[in-house]
C-alpha cells in the first residue's frame, strides 16, 4: 500500500553545538511543528480529497485493509516511559558515590583480609560496611520499584475502545464495530459521541452539536465547537495550529457533547499527541537535587582523597609499620566518609513519602521530595489550580451592565425549555436559579417550539405560549426567546429594553451596548446576549426567518470561578517562599481575570508568541518581572521553565494535561494530579490526589523537614568525622603508638552513625521551613572546617589527661589511652547531634524528638559500656578508672559550652546555619 501523506516526515535535528537539553527541545519543535502542518493541510482540503489521500472510503475499512495497516502502522500508541529492567533498576540504586567509595574501601579491607595469615579473624568491618551498602542500596531499589509497578498496575485496569465502521469484504454493508483503541489504523472511519475520547487525529465528515474538550492538549478550560466544512456558510480555515481548527479532533481530547464521523489521518506517534509524546521518554534532565548531591559528594570525597594519604604517611614515618599504618588509614577513610548517608537520605525520603501520602501527596521518585522543599519558583496551569474547573453564571446584566433579575428569567426560560443536549452554559443558568431559589417561572410558560443550536448561527431559540395567573393559556400570543453569541444575537435586534420601557436600537445605542459586552469580554468573561421577541399565536412551528425583529433584553457573564481557598494558598506558599507564577493554555483576558480575583500581581500579561520572537537571554530577563504567561505551547512552557532555572531557581510545575508534559520533565520537580492525562503523570515526579494547591503547600513543608534533616546529618557527621581525623593527625604526630586501633575507630564511627539513624524521625525549627532550602558544597566545607576542630580541642586535652594525669604515656598503657578517647570521642560526637540540629540553645529553646533523644542516649551508655564489657578484650580496650568520669563530665559541659559559642559566631558571621 503506498500512502506518502500519511508517512511521517523526519523531524528537523537541532545544531550539533548545542547540549543535549537543547537539542531535545529542538526536537520535540520541530517534530511538533511538522505534524502540525501536515495536519492542517487536511484540515484544508475537501472532505473527498482527505479519503482520497487517506485511501479510505466513507463505508470503513475491509477487516483485512485494517489488519494490512495495523501491521505498516504499527500500533495507535504513544511513546510511554518504560520503568528500566529489574536488574538495571537495581544496580541504579548503588550508583550513589558514597556507595562506591564504601564499596571500594570494603574491597580493599577484603583484600587486606585475605592477603593475611590463615589464623587471622575475620574482620568484622568488612561485613559491618557490606551490611550499610546493601541496606542503603535494597530501601531505595524498593520504594522506587514499588511505585513503578504501581502506577503500571493501574494503567492495566484500564482498556479503552472506540467505535468504528468496519466492512467485511467489499460490498457489504458498514458494521459499527467496538475495536481497542490501540487497534485504530489511518483510514478507519470513527463514531464519535458525548464521553468519548478521541482515539487518534480525525478529520471530520459530518458533526451534529459537536462540542470537544482540549484542556490536556491547550488548556482552554471551556470546551469548544468543532463542525464538517461541508456547511455552506461555515467559512475558510486560515489557522496554523490543529488545535485551533475546527473541522480537527485530536487524539488527548475528548467529546462533550453532540456526534460526529471522521476520518483518521494519523495514529500513535504521528499525532499531534504522540509528537509531543514522543520526545518525553529516555533520560530525564539533572535537577537541583541531583547536582547537590553530587558536588557534596564530591566535596567530601576530596577532603578523604586529601586528609587519608597525609594519615597514612605520618603513621607510617612515626610508627615504622607501614601495614598497620595502611590499615588505620583504611579506618580512618572510612571515618571521614558518611557512610550512613546514603541510608539517612532514603530512610529521610521514606519516611517524608509516607507522611506525604497521608496529606494526599503521592511520591513517585524520592528525589523529588527534596527539590518540592527547596523549590523557590511554582509554574502552575489556571484551570482547577486556581479554578474549580466548572462553569458558573458569574452575572446577568441589562444593557448597561447592571444586574438584572428579567435578565436571569428569560435566560432560565430559553435553557430549562429547549429539548437539545444542554451545554455547560445552560446548566450553569440553571444551577444558579436552583441554588438562589428566586426565580420560578417555567410554571407560566407552556413549550410550542424551538429553533435548535447550530454552529453557523451559533445562538437557539425557544416560542413559549403564557399562562395565566388560573392556569389557562393565553392564546394570543407567543414569546421567542433567542440566547447565543453577542454579535450574532446583536445583529437581529431592531430593539432594547432600558429601565423596563423598549426602545429603538439606533446605531449610538447599538455601539453602547456592544462596548458593554466587549467590557466584561476583557474582564475574562464569556458573554452570551439574550433577546426576545411576542408575535401572534397563529401557528405551532417556526423556523430562523422568526428569529427577527428581535429586542434586546441584556447578557450573561459566565467565569470558570476561582477556588474559595486559592488566594489563601497562594499567601501561604508566598509566606514560605515560594514565587508563583501562571503559565497557561488560556486566553490572556481570562488569565488575567482569574489571576486578579486570586491576589496575583499580574502586571503585564506575556503571551506564548511573544516568547516565540526571543531568544534565550531575553528570556531569561522577560521571566524575572513575569508572572502570568498566556495561550502558550508546550515547547514555550518548557523554555520558561529552563529560563527560570538558568536564573539560579529550584522550579517546580504543577500540570495535568500532554501540553503540560515536556514543562513538567524539565522542571525540578514535576507536580501532577490523579485525575491527569497518563503522559503527564508519567512525567510527573509527584501527584496530588486533589488538585489544590493547599495539598501543595503541606508537601513543600514535608519536602523541607526531610532536606533539612538531611542536611542536618551531612554537616554534623561531616564537621565530627573531620575533627576526629584532624585529631588523629595531631596525635600520630606526637604519640609514639596508634592513639586509637582501626577496629576501635570503626566501632566508634559505627556507633555514632547508629545514633543518627533516628535523625529522619527529628523535627526541624519553625523558622527553617520558612525559605526554600538548597545544596551548598561550599557552605558545608566551611560549616565542616570551622565546626570540626571544635571537638578537636576536647579530644587533645583528654589525650593530655590520659598522657599525665591517668599514666597512659607508654606501649605498655596504650589500651588506657585508648579506651579514654574512645569514650571521650564517641561521646562529643554523639552530643553534636544536639548541639548542632538547632542554631537555638539545645534542650532549652529547642529539643529533639523522642527517637533521637532515646538513641543517642543508648548510644552514650553503649559507648561507656564498652570498656567495661566482655568485648574490650577484642576491641584491645580495658576498664578504665572510676576518677576518669569527673573529667569526661568537665570535658563534655565545656565541650557543649564551646561549640554553642562557635556556633553563635558562625551565625552572626555567615548569616547562616543548616
Amino acid at each position: 500500500m503506498t500512502n506518502t501523506a500519511l508517512t511521517p516526515t523526519p523531524p528537523k535535528l537541532a545544531p550539533p553545538g548545542r547540549n543535549r537539553r537543547d537539542r531535545k527541545a529542538a526536537e520535540l519543535e520541530a517534530r511538533t511543528r511538522t505534524v502540525g502542518e501536515r495536519l492542517v493541510a487536511f484540515s484544508s482540503m475537501p472532505s473527498a480529497q482527505v479519503l482520497r489521500d487517506t485511501d479510505a472510503t466513507a463505508h470503513g475499512l475491509r477487516k483485512d485493509e485494517a489488519e494490512e495497516r495495523l501491521e505498516h502502522f504499527g500500533v495507535n500508541a504513544v511513546a510511554q516511559e518504560r520503568a528500566p529492567r529489574f536488574l538495571v533498576q537495581l544496580a541504579k540504586a548503588f550508583w550513589n558515590p558514597f556507595l562506591l567509595v564504601l564499596v571500594a574501601l570494603d574491597a580493599v579491607m577484603l583484600w587486606q583480609w585475605l592477603q593475611a595469615p590463615a589464623d587471622e579473624p575475620f574482620d568484622p568491618g568488612i561485613a559491618i560496611l557490606g551490611t550499610m551498602v546493601l541496606i542503603s542500596g535494597v530501601l531505595r531499589f524498593w520504594q522506587e520499584y514499588r511505585s513503578g509497578r504501581s502506577a503500571a498496575a493501574l494503567r492495566a485496569l484500564v482498556t479503552t475502545t472506540t467505535a468504528v465502521q468496519r466492512r467485511t469484504d467489499r460490498d457489504a454493508e458498514p458494521l459499527c464495530v467496538e475495536i481497542p483503541m490501540e487497534r485504530v489504523v489511518p483510514g478507519d472511519i470513527v463514531r464519535l459521541a458525548a464521553g468519548d475520547l478521541v482515539p487518534a487525529d480525525l478529520r471530520l465528515l459530518a458533526a451534529k452539536d459537536l462540542m470537544v474538550s482540549q484542556a490536556a492538549l491547550s488548556g482552554e478550560s471551556l470546551p469548544v465547537a468543532k463542525a464538517d466544512t461541508r456547511t455552506p456558510d461555515h467559512g475558510q480555515h486560515t489557522t496554523t495550529d490543529p488545535v485551533e481548527a475546527d473541522n480537527l479532533c485530536l487524539m488527548g481530547t475528548s467529546v462533550t457533547s453532540g456526534s460526529a464521523t471522521g476520518v483518521v489521518v494519523a495514529t500513535g506517534a504521528d499525532t499531534y499527541f504522540g509528537s509531543m509524546a514522543g520526545s518525553l521518554v529516555g533520560e530525564r534532565p539533572q535537577t537541583s537535587f541531583d547536582a547537590g548531591v553530587k558536588k557534596v559528594s564530591f566535596l567530601l570525597i576530596r577532603f578523604m582523597l586529601v586528609m587519608v594519604p597525609i594519615v597514612l604517611v605520618i603513621n607510617g614515618f612515626t610508627k615504622g609499620d607501614w601495614v598497620e599504618a595502611f590499615s588505620f588509614s583504611i579506618a580512618v577513610a572510612v571515618g571521614l566518609t558518611p557512610e550512613m548517608l546514603p541510608m539517612v537520605v532514603t530512610t529521610n525520603l521514606a519516611r517524608g513519602a509516607v507522611t506525604m501520602a497521608k496529606h494526599k501527596v503521592v511520591v513517585k521518585r524520592l528525589n523529588a521530595i527534596q527539590n518540592l522543599g527547596a523549590m523557590d519558583v511554582l509554574c502552575t496551569d489556571k484551570t482547577g489550580t486556581l479554578t474549580e474547573d466548572r462553569i458558573v453564571l458569574d452575572s446577568y446584566l441589562d444593557v448597561h451592565g447592571q444586574q438584572d433579575m428579567e435578565v436571569l428569567e428569560y435566560a432560565y426560560l430559553n435553557s430549562h425549555f429547549q429539548t437539545g443536549l444542554r451545554n455547560l452554559m445552560d446548566q450553569a443558568v440553571i444551577n444558579r436559579v436552583l441554588e438562589a431559589e428566586e426565580v420560578v417561572v417555567d410554571a407560566r410558560f407552556t413549550m410550542v417550539d424551538e429553533i435548535p443550536f447550530d454552529f453557523a448561527r451559533r445562538r437557539m431559540s425557544v416560542i413559549l405560549r403564557r399562562n395565566d395567573l388560573t392556569g389557562q393559556v393565553d392564546v394570543a400570543e407567543h414569546i421567542v426567546i433567542t440566547k447565543g453569541a453577542v454579535e450574532e444575537v446583536l445583529a437581529l435586534c431592531t430593539h432594547m429594553t432600558d429601565g423596563g420601557e423598549r426602545v429603538e436600537l439606533t446605531d449610538e445605542l447599538r455601539r453602547t451596548v456592544t462596548r458593554t459586552a466587549e467590557d466584561h469580554n476583557r474582564q475574562g468573561l464569556r458573554v452570551l446576549a439574550v433577546a426576545t421577541r411576542t408575535v401572534a399565536a397563529d401557528r405551532q412551528t417556526y423556523t430562523v426567518a422568526d428569529e427577527a425583529e428581535l429586542t434586546l433584553i441584556g447578557f450573561l457573564a459566565f467565569l470558570d470561578p476561582p477556588k474559595q481557598d486559592a488566594a489563601q494558598a497562594l499567601r501561604a506558599l508566598s509566606d514560605n517562599g515560594v514565587a508563583v507564577k501562571v503559565v497557561t493554555g488560556d486566553n490572556e483576558l481570562v488569565a488575567a481575570r482569574v489571576c486578579a480575583d486570586v491576589g496575583i500581581d499580574v502586571g503585564q500579561v506575556v503571551t506564548g508568541s511573544v516568547i516565540d520572537t526571543l531568544d534565550d537571554v531575553e528570556l531569561r530577563s522577560l521571566v524575572r518581572a513575569t508572572t502570568v504567561f498566556a495561550k502558550t505551547n508546550p515547547v514555550q512552557k518548557a523554555r520558561i521553565v529552563r529560563a527560570l532555572q538558568a536564573e539560579g531557581h529550584t522550579v517546580g510545575f504543577l500540570g495535568d494535561g500532554i501540553n503540560d508534559a515536556a514543562a513538567l520533565r524539565e522542571s525540578d520537580v514535576g507536580i501532577s494530579v490523579d485525575t491527569a492525562v497518563d503522559i503527564a503523570k508519567e512525567s510527573a515526579d509527584i501527584i496530588l490526589l486533589e488538585k489544590d494547591l493547599t495539598v501543595l503547600e503541606q508537601g513543600v513543608l514535608q519536602g523541607r523537614q526531610t532536606f533539612g534533616n538531611t542536611i542536618k546529618y551531612i554537616k554534623m557527621t561531616a564537621s565530627s568525622n573531620f575533627g576526629n581525623v584532624f585529631s588523629v593527625l595531631v596525635a600520630s604526630a606526637f604519640i609514639p603508638f596508634q592513639p586509637m586501633l582501626a577496629m576501635q575507630l570503626l566501632v566508634q564511627n559505627l556507633a555514632y552513625d547508629i545514633s543518627q539513624l533516628a535523625t529522619p524521625w527529628d523535627r526541624m525549627d519553625k523558622e527553617y521551613l520558612r525559605k526554600p532550602r538548597t545544596w551548598d558544597a561550599k557552605g558545608i566545607g566551611r560549616f565542616m572546617l570551622v565546626l570540626g576542630p571544635t571537638s578537636s580541642v576536647f579530644d587533645i586535652t583528654t589525650f593530655l589527661l590520659m598522657w599525665h594525669v591517668f599514666g597512659a604515656n607508654s606501649d605498655a598503657h596504650q589500651s588506657l589511652f585508648q579506651s579514654g578517647w574512645f569514650i571521650e570521642g564517641l561521646l562529643t560526637q554523639t552530643l553534636v547531634v544536639h548541639m548542632l540540629r538547632t542554631r537555638k540553645i539545645p534542650f532549652v529553646q529547642s529539643r529533639a524528638t523522642w527517637p533521637v533523644l532515646v538513641m543517642t542516649a543508648l548510644v552514650m551508655a553503649v559507648g561507656i559500656a564498652v570498656p567495661f564489657s566482655p568485648l574490650a578484650t577484642a576491641l584491645g580496650m580495658q576498664a578504665l578508672p572510676m576518677s576518669y568520669f569527673p573529667w569526661l563530665v568537665g570535658t563534655l559541659l565545656a565541650y557543649c559550652l564551646l561549640t554553642h559559642g562557635v556556633k553563635t559566631w558562625y551565625i552572626s558571621r555567615f548569616n547562616s546555619w543548616l
